[in-house]
This record gives C-alpha cells, structure tokens and sequence, in this order.
C-alpha cells in the first residue's frame, strides 16, 4: 500500500504531462517535433536512463534482455519521471558513458537497420579499391617491361668506381688497336674518319659524328723542292741528297713533304745568310755588319715559335729562310740529322676563313701564302755541305753546334713549289652524356692523320690511347654508369696543317662551348720519347696532375716526381686554351733535353716509320701510363661535385711571372697582391665548404663551378705576337718565368728602340690581373648575397 501511494503522485505527474503536449498538437502544430521538441525529448530520455542506471537495486544483466524492446515504452513500471530537470544533467548522458571505461563491456546496443546498408557500401569500396590495386600492378608491370631501364641508377662516382675503370686500360689491349690501326691504307682524312667513327662506335659510344669541313690546304708539288749551290752548279733535295740520283731509290714520300705549308712560292737566288735562332740578338748582331734585304737566312729550329722568329726575319727584310735543326739540340738517342721535315706556316684554323668556321656559302679569302718568305726545311746533313763542314771536324766527345763562317760567302738558288687546293677533312666527335651536369663538356682530343708516312705513328699512339680509354668507360657504361658531366671525344682531323680540324668545329660551336666547357684534356703526341714524363696543365690544373701521378704511374715508367709546369704546348689544345680561356692539360713522354735550344722542336715533323713507336716503347707500358693519367684527370673533372680546380695557383703563378727587375712592375705586383688575397679568401669561404657533403648544397654547388670553369678567361689577351700564347698564364718554355707578352716587348724594344711596345703590353697584363680581381670579388659578393637572402 505504501508503494502504491507513493507513486500515485508521480502518474498524476505524467498523466498531466501527456495531456499537455497532446493539447499542443491539438492546436495546429506539425506532427513532427520542432527542435526544441527534440532537444526536450532527448532530455526526457536522457533522464529516464539516468534514473534507471543510478536505481540502487539496478541488475545490469536486465538490459540484455530489455535491449530487445523498444527503449521508449512509456508503460514500464520501473521509469520514474519524477527528476525532470534539465539543468540537472549538463554533460549528458553520452559523455558521461564515454569516460566510463567500462561501459562497452557491460551494455550493448541492437545494431541499426541501416548497418546492412553501411556494409554493402564498403564492400563495394573495397572491391573497388581491390580491383584499382590489381590493375596499377598490371600496367606498371608492363610499363616496366617495355620502357628500358633507366641509365641514372647508377652507382656513386668515387676513386673506387675510377680505379674498376682504369684497370681495365691494359698495354696489350693498346698495342692491339695501334697495329690495328696501321692497317689502314693510306687514305683521304674522311675515310680514315670514317674507321675511327665505326671503331668507336662498336665499343658502345651511343653518339658518334663526323664533322666536315671544306678547307684550304697547302700541298706538295708534283716534284721536291730544290737548292743549288751557284758557285758549284750543285743540286740537293731537301734531305742533303743531290738531284741527279735516281729518285727511286730515295723515298718520294719522303722528298714531297719536306716543305713549310703556306710558305711563299717561287724562286729565289741570293746570299746565305747565318742567322743562328734568330733572336733579336742574332738580327742585331747580322744587321750591324751587313744589309739583309732579300737575302736567304740560315735558321735553326728552336728556342723561340717558329712563326715568332719568321715575323722579325719577314720586318728584317730577309727574303728566304732554309730552316734546320742543330744535331747539337736533339737528344742522343734521336737519329734525324739527316732527315728532312714538315712544318705548318698556319698559326690555327682554315687559312681562307680567318676567325668563323668553313661552312658553306662563307666568304673564302685568297690566302694560299701566310708569309712573303719563301720557307724551306733542310736537314743537317744538307747544311753541313753547304758550309763546307768536314766530317773530321766534328767532335766525337762533345757536340759542336753548326755555323756558317763568316769569310765565306755563299749563293744558293731556292726552289719552292707546293699547291693549294680545297679538301675535305673530318672530326670524330663522340658524347658520353651525363646524368647531373650534361650540359657541362669534358673534351679529351687526339688526332688522326692521312698525310702518308709523316706523323704516321704518332696519329696511331694518340688514336690508341683515346680508343682504349672509350672501351675502358663503356665497359663500366654497359653496368648502368655514368659521368656527372658529359665527355667529349674528339679525333681531330688537319692537325699537320695548324690544327685546322679543331680550329673550324670550335669556330662552329664557340658560343655553346664558351658556356659549356669546362676543360680539355689533350693526347696530341703521348710518346714521343721514352726518357721522362713531361707533364703540363694551366695553372688551375697542375694540383689535379700531380695528383694524379701518385695514383697511376705504372711500374719501371719513370713518372714520379716530374714537376708539371705550365708552358706552350702543341697540338689541338690551341683554340681552347688561347680563344675559350679553358683550363687544359697533357701528359707525355719525351727524351731528356740535351741544350736550353731545345724547346720548340716539336713543331718540325718528322717521317716516322712503322718501327719507330714501338722501338721506343715495346711492351706499351708507357702507353698505359699516359692513358691512366689521362683517364684519372678526365674522370676526376667529370665527376667531382665542385671542379677541381685551384684559384689560389693562379694568383701565386701570376706573382711568380712579374719577379724580375727588368721592367717597372710596381704597379702589377700591387693588383697581383689584391688577387691573391680575393682568392686565398674564396679558397676558404667558398671552395672547402662546398667539399663537405653536409654544406653542400646543389645550387651553391651550380654556382661555385661556373665561377671556377670561368678562371682563366681573364688572362686570355686580344692580341699576341705570332707564335706566342693569347693565354698569358703560359710560359714560352720551363727556361722562362716571366709572361711572354713582356719579355717579347722586351725584346721589341731593343730591336727598334721604342717603349711604345712596353707600356702596350704593361697594359693588357695590368688589365688581366684586374679583371681577374674583380671576377673573384664578384663571386664572393654573389655567395654573400646568396647567403643573405637565404637567412
């Protein structure tokens, strides 16, 4: 009875709370619930289950059973509405539940009808998804198969991959292509072109080209030069040996192509003159006691640029000039006192295109004569005949250099016909792309010659090398290698004649290479001697060649300690070093220099027979070492995040070439010193950061090598006397310390007693260290600026 009063208050409650909410919607209201209706109701049973769960005799197990019926059945006994207060309950009933951590264990929930719905749903997702999966796999796969692997996965570039290279460069692999190469037949320059094109190209070289260029070339005659003594009615071919024998027995080969290329035609009869070198010393010393007008000097080979000494020879007034080497100046083991030789008039390039490449529809100049001289190259055998030298005369024990007695006078006729004539030479050009930098070139260039037997064994020593070097690289090619910088191989083509083959195609490329290449490695001539290795590279390279030394120098080669120096050299280098400012280097063996005369001799050429190379080198270990070198210096530059190249070598080279006290350089020493200072400080801000892996960043990087590949443009003048380097940071020779351009000033000086020359070549060195100086300011202020704004 008391439960039942006691709940008689709480139906009368509910019964009145039903009636009131049917009245409302007896007045017009929507059958369905406005929100607040809503939020109301969520209240009421949010309470009611509050009530019901805080019952104390609440049994949880109940609601598994009372979860089968609907929650809002307002006839349960057990609701109690009495409670009704919102503001009772702030949280609600569903957050409440969540902190409890219990709750999920002990009450469950009926699952919704829309559950079914919800689970179709995803199981359509996820065969979809199945189904994308499966055919992503199929197409990659495809993909995969049909499109070739890509050549950048390649493995690191470091000393470990350059010495897997180098060791496949083997002196029995070179020896094999050289007499290989022998085999060809004596034929036009594109035909042998042609060969080289395909050898190389069977090695794997994925792009290989000719370059063609029509050119004016200065031939041979039908018949030899000729030089007859007038006194004795005596004629002699260039070699010494005289024209009434037979010429079959004399090699025609031989007797044709003992001429100077681009020399003056014509005949000429008048007085030997003996002008030794022809030094500014030696004119001095002949113009004081005779007149030279139209006279035929007697001129050895060496000392000074042949092309430098014709020049003051042509202002002399000299009218003819026969050119021989002192057997005093060859080395002992050379035997070609009695031989005659070849040399080019031509400083570089197609003589009828001065300064742009052969193409066609150019303008062509009637330039067959580069000089008014009439040039002829005799041998010393035919010297010593026309001096009337006695056999018994020459010192067994010591050399005696030969001169032309000053009480005999002699007059000779000189005979000189050659032909000019357009043909058709060509370069090999092959790319080994690279994959980080390929717009970058690394050139290494050798050189291939058609004229016969002269400078036939050389064109196959430096072929050879080049060659085995390619078939080295492309075996570590074939494994997915590749260079961070492209590499150029170039085979050059009328080298004989002043370079013309790499004169013209750098003419036709200047502006892609005055960007683009960063250096040029040359193997014009690698055995010319077996004594010691001759290496030279500009300044920014010789810390590069001497490394390199310490790594490669075969055994029994004779190649440690050699001092790399920077001095003129010959051959294909000319264009990029003295027109491009490029940096360039070569490595060669020689014979010991027997005199201070020595230098310069390499511009004779000589006829080399099918013995003399592998006479001088026959196992081809000498050979081998030249390629390693070669290959560690290339693979090095083309490989190195920041080119290794020394700034600083270039200020101390510049200082060391303006000691002396015999002109005024007070001046150039105070801008020398400027520079040394500008690259001692970016050796040390810009250079040894950028070599740490963690400071380097790519963009840096990009700019700190373009700064580099651009150091030695500076130095490159507007113009030099013939026959000297445009590049001042090159000596005349190891004898010299000072920059040629001064000390031919010098000498000018002396010979026409004027300073104009002085203070013109004072100027154009001023403006070269300066310009230098302000080069190297600029790249710091651009890193600075860099820097700056990345903070």
């Amino acid at each position: 009875m008391g439960e039942d009063e006691a709940n008689a208050p709480r139906q009368d409650k509910k019964m009145a709370y039903h009636k009131v909410n049917a009245e409302q919607r007896a007045q017009g209201h929507s059958p369905y619930l406005d929100s607040d209706d809503l939020q109301a109701t969520a209240l009421d049973l949010e309470w009611d289950m509050e009530k019901e769960l805080e019952e104390p005799g609440f049994d949880p197990f109940r609601l598994d059973g009372a979860a089968q019926h609907p929650l809002g059945n307002s006839q349960s006994p057990d609701l109690d509405l009495e409670p009704i207060q919102p503001s009772m309950s702030p949280k609600g009933r569903f957050q409440r539940l969540q902190e409890d951590p219990d709750y999920i264990s002990h009450y469950t929930r009926q699952a919704p009808k829309s559950n079914r719905c919800n689970f179709c749903q995803m199981l359509k997702v996820l065969c979809t998804v199945l189904i994308l999966f499966i055919l992503g796999i199929l197409v990659g796969y495809y993909a995969h198969k049909r499109c070739p692997p890509s050549p950048a996965s390649p493995e690191p570039n470091n000393p470990h991959v350059y010495q897997e290279i180098l060791k496949e460069i083997k002196a029995e692999n070179i020896q094999q292509i050289y007499r290989d190469l022998l085999q060809f037949p004596r034929e036009e320059d594109t035909d042998v072109a042609m060969k080289i094109l395909a050898r190389w190209t069977s090695l794997g070289l994925e792009d290989v080209q000719l370059a063609n260029y029509s050119v004016l070339l200065d031939l041979p005659g039908f018949s030899s030069n000729t030089i007859t003594l007038k006194n004795s009615g005596e004629c002699f071919y260039p070699s010494g040996q005289q024209c009434n024998r037979e010429t079959k027995k004399l090699h025609s080969q031989d007797l044709l192509y003992s001429y100077a290329a681009y020399s003056a035609k014509g005949t000429l009869e008048a007085e030997l003159v003996d002008v030794q070198y022809g030094t500014v010393e030696d004119l001095i010393r002949i113009q004081a006691v005779t007149d030279v007008t139209k006279k035929i000097a007697l001129l050895k080979l060496g000392q000074l640029p042949l092309l430098y000494k014709l020049s003051l020879l042509e202002d002399a007034g000299f009218g003819g000039v026969l050119l021989y080497i002192d057997p005093c100046d060859l080395p002992k083991t050379a035997e070609l006192a009695d031989k005659a030789f070849m040399v080019s008039l031509n400083s570089g390039g197609d003589p009828s295109t001065p300064g742009y490449p052969s193409s066609d529809g150019i303008y062509r100049r009637n330039r067959s004569n580069l000089t008014t001289l009439l040039v002829q190259p005799v041998s010393a055998g035919l010297v010593k005949q026309l001096i009337s030298l006695p056999e018994d005369s020459i010192g067994k024990d010591r050399c005696i250099p030969l001169e032309l007695p000053a009480t005999d006078k002699k007059i000779i006729s000189l005979n000189i016909q050659s032909v000019a004539t357009y043909k058709t030479i060509s370069n090999v050009i092959g790319y080994l792309k690279g994959t980080v930098f390929p717009d970058r070139y690394v050139i290494i260039g050798s050189h291939h010659n058609s004229l016969n037997s002269y400078g036939g064994q050389e064109w196959a020593s430096s072929t050879a090398v080049i060659t085995a070097f390619i078939e080295a690289l492309m075996l570590k090619a074939r494994k997915g290698w590749r260079p961070d910088r492209t590499i150029v191989f170039c085979s050059w083509g009328g080298t004989s004649f002043g370079n013309i083959g790499s004169y013209e195609w750098a003419e036709d490329l200047k502006r892609v290479l005055q960007r683009n290449v960063v250096a040029y490695v040359s193997l014009h001539n690698p055995v010319r001697g077996n004594s010691t290795l001759h290496p030279i590279a500009s300044p920014s390279l010789q810390q590069l060649a001497a490394e390199s030394q310490s790594f490669n120098c075969v055994e029994k080669t004779k190649c440690p300690g050699s001092n790399v120096s920077s001095v003129q050299i010959q051959g294909d280098s000319d264009y990029f070093i003295n027109h491009l400012g490029v940096p360039a280097t070569q490595f060669s063996y020689e014979d010991v220099k027997t005199s201070e005369n020595s230098s310069f001799l390499f511009e004779a050429l000589f006829p080399v027979h099918t013995t003399k190379t592998e006479e001088l080198d026959p196992s081809f270990r000498l050979h081998e070492t030249i390629a390693k070198l070669t290959g560690q210096v290339t693979l090095r530059i083309a490989n190195e995040p920041v080119l290794p190249f020394n700034a600083l070598d270039i200020a101390l080279e510049v200082q060391n070439s303006l000691k002396g006290d015999q002109v005024d350089t007070h001046q150039l020493l105070a801008v020398a010193s400027r520079l040394r200072d500008t690259a001692e400080l970016f050796q040390s801000d810009e250079m040894r950061p950028a070599n740490d892996p963690k400071e380097r960043a790519p963009i840096r990087v990009r700019m700190l090598n373009d700064v580099l590949q651009s150091l030695e443009k500076s130095f490159v003048v507007r113009q030099a006397p013939p026959g000297l380097y445009r590049n001042i940071l090159y000596r005349l020779d190891e004898r010299t310390s000072q920059f040629s351009v001064l000390l031919e000033a010098l000498e000018h000086c002396k010979l026409h007693q004027s300073n104009e020359t002085i203070q013109a070549a004072l100027s154009e060195v001023l403006n070269s260290i300066n310009s230098a100086q302000v080069y190297f300011k600029a790249g710091l202020d651009v890193f600075e600026t860099a820097l700056a704004g990345k903070k």
